[in-house]
């Protein structure tokens, strides 16, 4: 079984879940993270589950205008130029064979507030024809900059080793 993990990450955070997570799926499958300027935009390899992370930022996925306001408060410029939303608008429609995980980090306070990145780019891989492996999950930072909260390191590589059971155990229920 093989993953690839594709990851935007403005401060390090969502790098940070992405590497856990990767950890993970490691327990139960070959994996690959990469962070979504270095992602291919043709799945050409044989891949059982694509997972996608990164910030939530005005209650969505990031846009130039949120990556470059990122910037203001203190991220890499390099971080700016992709991101999850144009990559995912990149890829061909399907119907595609490998499942899709999303997750994303928000910042704990606005925890109950409506919208996540997490949501919007499962919306997104929907409409490409991807089928879901599990429900978006959100992982929180204190601040917008970070840090991640106690634990949530912690909590993403146990997610990810939960979506390499669930998708292995799909592969096995459908052979």
């Amino acid at each position: 079984m093989r993953a690839l993990v594709v990851y935007e990450s403005m401060f390090g955070n969502t790098e940070q879940v992405a590497h856990a997570v990767t950890h993970g799926l490691a327990e139960h499958m070959d994996v690959e993270c990469v962070e979504v300027s270095q992602a291919p935009h043709t799945i050409q390899q044989l891949l059982d589950l694509i997972v996608v992370g990164g910030p939530t930022h005005a209650f969505s996925m990031t846009r130039a205008r949120t990556r470059d306001d990122a910037v203001q408060h203190g991220a890499p410029l390099e971080r700016a130029a992709t991101g999850l939303r144009d990559w995912l608008e990149a890829l061909p429609p399907g119907p595609h064979s490998e499942l899709v995980a999303t997750f994303d980090t928000r910042v704990d306070k606005m925890r109950h507030l409506p919208g996540s990145a997490a949501r919007s780019a499962a919306r997104a891989v929907r409409r490409l024809g991807f089928a879901q492996a599990i429900r978006p999950e959100s992982f929180y930072v204190s601040e917008i900059d970070g840090p991640l909260l106690a634990g949530e390191t912690a909590r993403a590589r146990a997610w990810g080793e939960r979506l390499a059971e669930q998708v292995r155990g799909r592969a096995g229920a459908s052979s």
